[in-house]
């Protein structure tokens, strides 16, 4: 109490890095903490498949069908169970007229997954559920949307009817898995029931060259499996069933396994509910880094500030030991005292932390709220890290004040060791350091997204959306229709039909063979689908020849980076060529000018533009591409409004009115680097303040023990200007060093992290420079708010003692 400033600085430093620590702890356990709750989980593994070609490696969560029977009876796995994700268009229930369109996380499986995980049976037989055909098991919160007014022993053997004409019985309700979990199924229909579906095919084919996402295996290793033989096996049944076109052109398979710990991180694979958004350890760790680091910052200021206030206390400490104390009694004083700071800083920092989850929403979850303070572990570890800060803090400060000699104290001559003031001048460089790399660090990430959102993507971006049509929908006519409702609203510039975009999450990829007479090239060839509106409507740029005729005729207008992979020397030389593509000629038409297809983190891909060649048995253009005439914001509400309005008039049944902003889309592509942006934004804004209350805190104390030099230093003629740049030179000095060792730092950190963009801005001295500027700017107006005050004060009253 008889220091407030030093105090309040302390409490605020200890606050702002324990809240910090708090919030990002909780995000971290919650993240960890996905499906651990299984029994045996440590024996539970996805397949999955690997695919190598000339173009690179790549990734699928799903195997072909035909996996499940080929390891069925492998001695190495104690239960196999594969599933099939799909969603029906309709479900009803006919009893209570109830209908649900496009219910998510359906699946068809068998018994067997209810073996590998353990769900709660509220209702139904546990061991039989899903032995038979047309029959489906429910989720306590999915049986309740279908019949709301029933309990679960009542629900089962209901009937639901699937697409109209499909009659599946219910025969058990399960428990919804309450533990964080990423296996967010609802609908368990029994696997045989798939054969009356418009997915018979793929169950009764069992294609050893079709993998899809959608097709899912587990299995739960034996206790002694053996893992080197179960790859052996992997190996020869993807050589095995390796088909010769593969062979010929050198593509290769792999199946693996993935633990269950690894799905909610895992990027390559991903998870089921892509809404959530996938969990990122790389972003956990900069996220413990940044809690770290702020943590690290008041105590530091703890530290400094303390062992600055030890001759201030000297006289107290040499009387209590002239009165008995032990150098002990007193280190568990001063530690008391620490503890005493730390825990007025933790309930402060708890307080906080419900404004923090909001203020971190981007970072956060949807599943975190503060209740999660009231889990055991995280308790636990709140007071186990509360000891730790406690400990980092305080306990150098108490050994230093407990060390004074009495003696020397009561005569007057203790004076500050070299050691000490090394020790404050480390600490103030190391504080300033991280600060100035967080300085850094936020403008050249920001530079660099700024960048990529600002970058030509070579195509038109702005005032475009697209409408895709009903997930059944196959046929072309009720487009046709829609497109001419669309013609009729005036705010509409121009129409395409199509595939996706120019630039999207979508990918269509084959490979294609040119023979130039010598040599066979061979280019995994991107497709986008597009009508003769298409072109004009994205605005893409014609280098030679022409674009297609009509929506179905077998031609293809490459880019740039497909001419240059085959081997043409000009645009000009490749019109009229033609390639192999599905066993076909296909000629070139025409050559387009290159465009990014998706992030910037990549490089331009061979693409080619085509238009809806096999229409006959299913179609490609599954959306309709919107220009406005303008983007005035209430012109544009009112078009969007007029766009589904009429959406509604041709599809009135279904109700699946999907529409994407192709800015929005585009902006997606970035969104860990503008999460990002803003971790960095509020990292620096934190640092700076912990760094400069500290710094506060030492100007205060040097400048008090400096009132008679500055009061004699007036009377000798010295200007406050002057006085002021005596006083700040230490400091800036200081400032001046952790500049020089944070620019390479940050400068090494920000080149390696630009090194995943395959197009990126420069890093720019003139960053490093204004980085260093601004860290003097604050530090100035910190020293100069107090040495002012400190030189602006009449002589006569700091020198009258004398």
């Amino acid at each position: 109490m008889k220091h407030k400033v030093f105090s309040l600085i302390n409490v605020i430093g200890l606050t702002i890095g324990l809240s910090a620590s708090f919030v990002i702890g909780l995000m971290i356990y919650y993240d960890y903490t996905f499906d651990t709750f299984h029994k045996d989980g440590d024996r539970i593994y996805r397949v999955v498949s690997d695919f190598k070609s000339p173009e690179g490696l790549s990734h699928n969560s799903g195997v072909t069908v035909a996996m499940e029977d080929a390891i069925k009876d492998n001695s190495n796995f104690e239960i196999v169970s594969g599933f099939y994700i799909d969603r029906p268009a309709k479900v009803e229930n006919k009893e209570e007229s109830i209908e649900i369109k496009w219910p998510k996380h359906v699946i068809y499986t068998d018994q067997d997954y209810f073996d590998i995980f353990k769900y709660k049976f509220l209702a139904g037989d546990e061991f039989n559920a899903l032995s038979n055909p047309n029959t489906v098991v429910l989720t306590k919160d999915r049986a309740s949307d279908y019949f709301p007014t029933l309990t679960p022993s009542a629900i089962v053997g209901k009937t639901l009817v699937y697409n109209d004409s499909l009659n599946i019985t219910v025969t058990a309700i399960v428990e919804n898995f309450k533990e964080r979990t990423d296996f967010i199924f609802e609908e368990f229909i029994s696997s045989p029931t798939a054969l009356n579906t418009r997915i018979r095919g793929e169950f009764l084919n069992k294609n050893w060259n079709s993998t899809s996402d959608v097709s899912q295996l587990f299995v739960k290793v034996s206790t002694a499996a053996n893992f080197d033989k179960i790859k052996q096996e992997f190996d020869v049944l993807a050589e095995k069933h390796l088909d010769e076109w593969s062979r010929a052109h050198n593509q290769s398979r792999q199946f693996s396994l993935q633990p269950i710990s690894d799905i909610h991180f895992n990027e390559d694979y991903g998870i089921y509910d892509w809404s959530k958004g996938q969990a990122s350890k790389s972003l956990l760790t900069n996220l413990g880094l940044v809690a770290l680091f702020l943590l690290l910052l008041g105590c530091i200021n703890f530290i400094n500030l303390n062992t600055a206030q030890a001759t201030q206390r000297a006289k107290e400490i040499g009387i209590r030991k002239t009165l008995g104390s032990s150098r002990k009694q007193l280190i568990g004083q001063f530690m008391g005292e620490t503890l005493l700071l730390v825990l007025i800083a933790a309930i402060l920092s708890l307080l906080l932390s419900k404004w923090l989850i909001n203020v971190f929403s981007d970072f956060v979850p949807e599943g975190i709220d503060f209740e999660l303070f009231k889990s055991p572990f995280i308790l636990l570890n709140i007071v186990l890290l509360l000891i730790i800060v406690t400990f980092l803090s305080g306990f150098y400060p108490a050994l230093v004040l407990s060390k004074f000699n009495p003696v020397s104290v009561l005569k007057n001559n203790l004076v500050s060791g070299e050691k000490k003031v090394g020790l404050r001048k480390f600490l103030t460089i190391f504080q300033f350091s991280i600060a100035q790399v967080f300085i850094i660090a936020t403008l050249l990430v920001g530079k660099q997204i700024n960048y990529l959102l600002n970058k030509d993507m070579g195509f038109k971006t702005d005032a475009i959306v697209s409408v895709y049509s009903p997930r059944a929908e196959r046929q072309l006519e009720k487009k046709e229709r829609y497109i001419q409702k669309l013609k009729a609203i005036p705010e509409i510039k121009q129409l395409s039909l199509g595939g996706a975009p120019p630039a999207s999450f979508s990918t269509n990829t084959s490979t294609t063979t040119y023979n130039n007479g010598e040599t066979k090239v061979q280019v995994e060839m991107q497709f986008i689908f597009g009508d003769i509106n298409y072109f004009d409507l994205f605005e893409l740029e014609l280098l030679a020849g022409r674009i297609q005729r009509n929506d179905t005729i077998r031609e293809l207008v490459i880019n740039d980076a497909a001419r240059k992979v085959y081997g043409f020397k000009n645009p000009e030389d490749a019109i009229g060529k033609t390639i192999d593509l599905d066993e076909e000629k296909i000629e070139i038409i025409g050559v387009m000018a290159d465009f990014h297809q998706r992030s910037l983190k990549e490089t331009i891909n061979p693409m080619a533009l085509r238009g809806d060649w096999y229409r006959e048995r299913f179609s490609q253009f599954q959306s309709i591409h919107i220009a406005f005439q303008n983007t005035n914001e209430a012109d544009l509400k009112t078009t969007l409004s007029k766009i589904e309005a009429a959406y509604g008039e041709i599809y009135s049944e279904i109700g699946d009115y999907r529409i994407n902003f192709l800015d929005q889309t585009i902006a997606k592509f970035y969104n860990r680097e503008q999460k990002i942006s803003k971790l960095l934004n509020w990292a620096t804004g934190l640092s700076i303040l912990i760094s400069c209350l500290g710094l506060l805190g030492l100007v205060i104390y040097t400048t008090n023990r400096r009132v008679k030099e500055i009061g004699v230093r007036k009377v000798l003629g010295a200007s406050i200007f002057q006085i002021n740049i005596l006083l700040c030179k230490e400091f800036l000095v200081l400032i001046a060093i952790a500049f020089a060792v944070a620019s390479p730092i940050a400068w090494y950190g920000i080149h390696n992290w630009l090194q995943d963009f395959a197009y990126k801005t420069s890093i720019s001295f003139w960053v490093f420079l204004i980085s260093g500027l601004a860290m003097i700017i604050f530090a100035l107006l910190v020293i100069s708010a107090k040495t002012l005050q400190a030189a602006n004060t009449n002589p006569v009253k700091s020198l009258r003692s004398e």
